[in-house]
């Protein structure tokens, strides 16, 4: 379903990669591999349409996104470096938010929920500003349990989280996968994950 043919990726005067191809399809987990500014950041956000490729193209179901930007958003939920939350607003308004940004109407059973299993019961009410770096990140990750989409692409998820939170975000992603959903990660750390397929790509080789 995902395809990236002939990727380059140029910042500033230094080439990060080029003629990168894999594919990915219902129920595989790409990780994604590199030394620091090996350009994993930048090949995610190329991936999410955020970032245009020197050369190359990525193509969802065959067409390529910068021909099906809709479709591929809608299939799409991205989770980079940064929380990408408000710290004057509590983690239900800045799921409420997140989630109609993504043209999702939640109710606030369904965020408080997602907020419980993901550890946050007790604190949903709070400016996240008050919460520590690993309850601001369970904030982020809440949107996955929250999301109806395929492809999930991460950027090093499992940072500032504890035992249990890790625990918790590997089983969220088997399930995922289990339900033909696919991932796309970045870690420094090393997690074992439940895949039927597990792909790799290494930028550093």
């Amino acid at each position: 379903m995902l395809e990236v043919r002939e990727l380059e990726c140029v910042r500033g005067d230094h080439r990060l990669f080029k003629g990168l191809n894999f594919t990915l399809q219902a129920g595989e987990l790409l990780h994604l591999r590199g030394s620091n500014g090996a350009g994993k950041t930048s090949l995610l956000r190329t991936l999410c349409g955020l970032m245009v490729p020197a050369n190359g193209d990525v193509l969802w179901q065959g067409e390529s996104i910068r021909s099906s930007r809709d479709e591929y958003n809608r299939a799409l939920t991205y989770l980079g470096h940064l929380n990408g939350i408000k710290g004057e607003l509590s983690a239900i308004e800045n799921l409420q938010i997140s989630s109609s940004l993504s043209g999702i109407t939640l109710s606030e059973e369904a965020i408080l929920d997602a907020l419980t299993k993901i550890g946050l019961a007790g604190r949903e009410d709070l400016p996240t500003k008050v919460l520590s770096q690993g309850q601001k990140r369970r904030v982020a990750l809440a949107r996955l349990l929250l999301s109806k989409t395929t492809l999930w692409i991460l950027d090093e998820p499992f940072t500032a989280l504890d035992v249990q939170a890790v625990d918790d975000l590997k089983r969220l992603i088997s399930e995922h996968l289990n339900a033909d959903g696919m991932v796309i990660l970045t870690t420094h750390q090393h997690v074992e994950i439940e895949a039927g397929v597990m792909k790799e790509v290494d930028l550093s080789a």
